[in-house]
């Protein structure tokens, strides 16, 4: 059995915490998966994945076992690539992660990132910000779009490119009627806000710990009519019912199709939170990484993802 394949597959057990689904992303059979990982406890000659009936986690071993494998098929994928690549002409795959709240950003980094560099494969996830920090530390993610005020606790490893600030909406009905297409209304105070119906965030959620924050500044504790883990039924709840969302400019921006509905900036306060890419420090990255850096760094981009997230009109 290919050692860098065993390690690949131990690597893709520990993201996706299920063996079915670990073999189905490695175009493998499940006992195929099975038998790679019992060959690489054999290898070493101690136990990497606890048993049970269902994927219970690694051992301690195999923690160890989980890190040096990721340092591998790092190293592994920065050799093809600089074999595979020109220095205009990158080649490869980048893997690139954001908070829920910024996709429609990432969505349209990566899309620009690929227009410019077609030998590119962006790989887009969606993930908390939790998930996003464990994936730059495990060399499992390149690069990832999210709250970059978390990163006081990562001392020095991370670094951060400033792409935009959110600003805050509150997504309500329309008093126009429901043929009435998405506009930007007249601001409405945190105060007011906290009077009406709220499809909130659940509480796991770092959006969710900005959006109590501004309620809790505004003098005010709001308890959710509806709580959700999920951008799209923020937006969705809003025009199937009768409660209300708060949303960045960016998901404002993304959901202008939606009839019925409109977008009244938030104010007193002024809530203003930064969002930035993050990267591992490195002095040797990927060819396809320091592809990504250049466009975040690009005028242009920036430009284009500051007016796409909040500097928004009617």
């Amino acid at each position: 059995m290919n050692l860098l394949a065993s390690l690949r597959y131990l690597v893709a057990l520990d993201e996706h915490k299920h063996f079915s689904r670990a073999a189905q992303a490695c175009h493998i059979t499940q006992p195929a998966l099975s038998n790679a990982l019992r060959a690489l406890e054999e290898e070493f000659g101690t136990a990497i994945v606890k048993r049970g009936r269902n994927y219970a986690g690694l051992t301690p071993e195999g923690k160890r076992v989980l890190a040096t494998a990721q340092r591998m098929l790092h190293e592994r994928e920065l050799l093809q690539q600089e074999l595979n690549s020109a220095a205009a002409q990158p080649q490869g795959r980048i893997t690139l992660g954001a908070v829920p709240t910024a996709m429609p950003i990432i969505a349209r980094f990566s899309a620009m990132l690929q227009a410019r560099h077609p030998g590119i494969a962006p790989v887009v996830r969606s993930m908390s910000s939790p998930e996003i920090e464990v994936g730059l530390d495990s060399l499992s993610l390149d690069m990832g779009l999210g709250y970059t005020d978390r990163l006081e606790r990562h001392g020095s490893r991370l670094e951060s490119i400033a792409q935009y600030t959110e600003h805050y909406f509150l997504l309500r009905r329309s008093p126009e009627g429901s043929d009435a297409e998405l506009r930007i209304g007249q601001p409405i105070s945190w105060r007011e806000a906290a009077a009406l119906p709220q499809c909130m965030l659940t509480p796991e959620m770092h959006n969710r710990t900005v959006v109590d924050s501004a309620f809790a500044m505004a003098g005010m504790e709001v308890r959710p009519a509806i709580e959700t883990n999920s951008i799209l039924t923020l937006a969705l709840s809003v025009v199937a019912g009768e409660v209300c969302s708060v949303l960045p400019g960016a998901l404002v921006a993304a959901v202008r199709g939606y009839r019925g509905v409109e977008a009244l900036p938030l104010v007193s306060p002024d809530v203003l939170t930064p969002i930035g890419f993050m990267t591992v420090t490195t002095d040797r990255p990927s060819r396809t990484l320091q592809a990504a850096l250049t466009l975040a760094r690009d005028p242009e981009w920036l430009r284009h993802a500051a007016a796409f997230s909040g500097q928004l009109t009617g």
